[in-house]
């Protein structure tokens, strides 16, 4: 495939098969109308330098980033797409990631990156007959969630479990890009929406050592599966604004998240930049994410599992999760 070639903007595809694409720049009309680029600390290909800071000691390049579980919801490869929005409303997302080798601080050309994640009032595309987290029937609506953190664990397992087979031919909030030559992948959704039992969060898979071709993305393994996380100060400016107001299922806080490490950006919290008088105009979110491409990572709920080129030291900070949706 040439370098020439556009972009298809949406395309139905079979399971684990996309078709290539040149990937290119993104605009960002919508967002302050400027270009995005996906790069963070480390982005260079060395480690943050000793006190340059905590954003850069939490993003040095050789830290592997936290494995999660695939969860329930996962439908594979089926939209090749950068714009993952469709008709959903909500607060405009441009979600920027660097996928790197964790060992040698090289980005990772060519992969496949996978996101995922729910609607403003928590209902995932393909599964929509579930509701609001897998509780059926639609998504509640009501008085706006209240501002405070909700006291006490949360009551109610998030989904978790195996893999459940769509219900549904919906796909909004779905899709499938891949890296530039400097392991870049952007993509526009809107902020998450949340359920019972689980944080705001995004899903992710990144695909490596297939082959792009014009028949689509061939073999290959999944080298890591995780989830980005938002920090309590952004979600507490979304709750507010419709049509997140209109989502009265109880809100588990990122301290209170089963899934989440408590890491920081090792561990998937993202970067964000909006205007904090005005979340409605926009977020721009990012984080570069270390991976082991030779490990094996497909968020069934086992261990981590390492290449031997990998460090003892990353394998030690990729602890597993508890499932989770």
């Amino acid at each position: 495939m040439t370098g020439s070639q556009k972009p298809h903007s949406e395309q139905d595809l079979s399971r684990r098969k996309v078709v290539a694409v040149a990937a290119g720049g993104i605009a960002t009309a919508g967002l302050g109308g400027t270009a995005f680029a996906a790069g963070t600390a480390g982005e260079r290909g060395r480690p943050a330098p000793a006190g340059a800071g905590a954003d850069a000691d939490e993003e040095v390049c050789y830290r592997l980033t936290s494995e999660t579980v695939e969860g329930p919801y996962y439908i594979d490869a089926d939209k090749l797409r950068r714009d993952v929005t469709e008709d959903r409303e909500g607060v405009p997302l441009l979600l920027g990631l660097k996928v790197i080798d964790s060992e040698t601080c090289r980005p990772i050309r060519n992969a496949a990156v996978d996101i995922w994640h729910c609607d403003a009032v928590g209902v995932y595309s393909g599964y929509e007959d579930q509701g609001n987290g897998g509780g059926g029937g639609p998504a509640p609506t009501g008085e706006p969630p209240t501002t405070e953190p909700p006291t006490g664990a949360p009551t109610g397992a998030p989904p978790g479990g195996g893999h459940q087979e769509p219900t549904d031919d919906s796909r909004y909030l779905r899709g499938t890009w891949r890296t530039d030559r400097h392991g870049q992948v952007t993509f526009r959704t809107v902020f998450p929406g949340w359920y019972r039992g689980r944080c705001v969060h995004i899903h992710v898979k990144v695909h490596v050592d297939g082959e792009w071709t014009d028949a689509g993305y061939e073999g290959g393994h999944t080298c890591h599966t995780g989830q980005f996380f938002f920090d309590e100060e952004s979600v507490l400016a979304s709750a507010v604004v419709e049509p997140y107001a209109s989502n009265a299922a109880e809100r588990t806080t990122l301290t209170e998240d089963t899934i989440y490490d408590q890491s920081g950006a090792r561990g998937g919290l993202l970067k964000l930049r909006y205007d904090k008088r005005d979340i409605t105009k926009g977020v721009h979110g990012s984080l570069t994410v270390g991976v082991d491409p030779g490990a094996t990572e497909d968020g069934q709920g086992s261990p981590p599992q390492p290449s031997a080129s990998a460090s003892a030291s990353d394998s030690a900070s990729a602890s597993p999760s508890a499932s989770g949706g």
